[in-house]
């Protein structure tokens, strides 16, 4: 199955399947007089324009080099991920304000909620860790990172439905004030997940360095290149889901620029083929001595 088709289909699924869930628990909350539920169910709501944002911005991110953008289109998937980031932070920070305003303005007047919303609870939490299993699956299959934060999104509001169950389950038993209560764990909860996916989103925007464990592997595998006598310098930057590297090789000092260049070249494209993620690496050659000797650039 190519990309395009993952894409629509994940997007397919997530939208649909958001729009009933939050229907269903909607209802349930409205009918079932719970908070909880209806607070899960704005959450369950945030999930469809979630996808949508999911969508736009990973088929913006596959647009093919231009003359404007020569390095690709690869950091609006970040984009993406960022505003779902911030969709999830005003999406818990609403579930929290409300939950407040009921614990200080309406505590003698919360109602003890029926069997409903604790079935709707439990359907959510199913559904949407289901959901939660079958994005991610896909977004690692494409290294997504909108879609991947998409499928947190979905886990979120599986845990914001368990702290739903636990609310209303208390409430049932005779603590009304537990209602109010879910509703700011669900908001930390989510507020946490936002914080997540912020934090990455901005930090592949940065040009923020690959982590050692990425960085350690690369170095072991360019040391055992046919060619390469020492590593003088490696540096790696996220674009996106996208790697660039900076590589700085020593090779022997009295082999011809041909010879020089021909190692760098089976360097680079030894790299892009064993890692995927490397978009493109540059290559600087060295002298394996300190000198004057000119160096060549691939």
């Amino acid at each position: 199955m190519d990309e395009d088709r993952i894409v629509k289909k994940l997007s397919r699924v997530g939208i649909l399947g958001n729009v009933l869930l939050a229907a269903f628990k909607l209802i349930a909350g409205l009918l079932g007089k719970s908070g909880a539920m209806v607070s899960d169910a704005v959450h369950s709501l945030s999930d469809v324009f979630a996808t949508i944002v999911a969508y736009i911005g990973v088929r913006l991110s596959r647009q093919v080099e231009d003359d404007e953008h020569p390095y690709g289109h690869e950091r609006l998937e970040c984009v993406a991920s960022l505003i779902l980031g911030l969709i999830l932070a005003g999406t818990g920070l609403t579930i929290g304000y409300n939950g407040i305003h009921k614990l200080i303005y309406e505590r003698d007047m919360i109602e003890i909620p029926t069997m409903l919303p604790l079935i709707a609870a439990v359907v959510s939490v199913v559904v949407k860790e289901a959901m939660f299993w079958y994005t991610l699956f896909y977004a690692k299959k494409m290294d997504s990172a909108a879609f991947r934060a998409d499928a947190w999104h979905h886990r979120s509001d599986a845990l914001s439905s368990i702290g739903a169950f636990i609310g209303i389950g208390m409430a049932k038993m005779g603590y009304p004030i537990m209602d109010p209560i879910a509703s700011l764990i669900i908001c930390a909860l989510i507020l946490k997940v936002a914080f997540d996916i912020s934090k990455d989103a901005i930090e592949k925007m940065l040009d923020t360095s690959c982590d050692t464990v990425f960085e350690q592997k690369l170095r072991a595998f360019i040391t055992e290149q046919p060619g390469v006598r020492n590593i003088d310098l490696l540096h790696t930057r996220q674009f996106g889901n996208r790697v660039y590297v900076d590589l700085e090789i020593a090779v022997q000092r009295d082999i011809s620029l041909i010879d020089a260049h021909q190692i760098a070249e089976d360097v680079h494209d030894a790299v892009e083929k064993e890692f995927p993620n490397v978009k493109h690496i540059m290559i600087h050659v060295n002298p394996e001595e300190v000198g004057n000797d000119k160096s060549s650039t691939l």
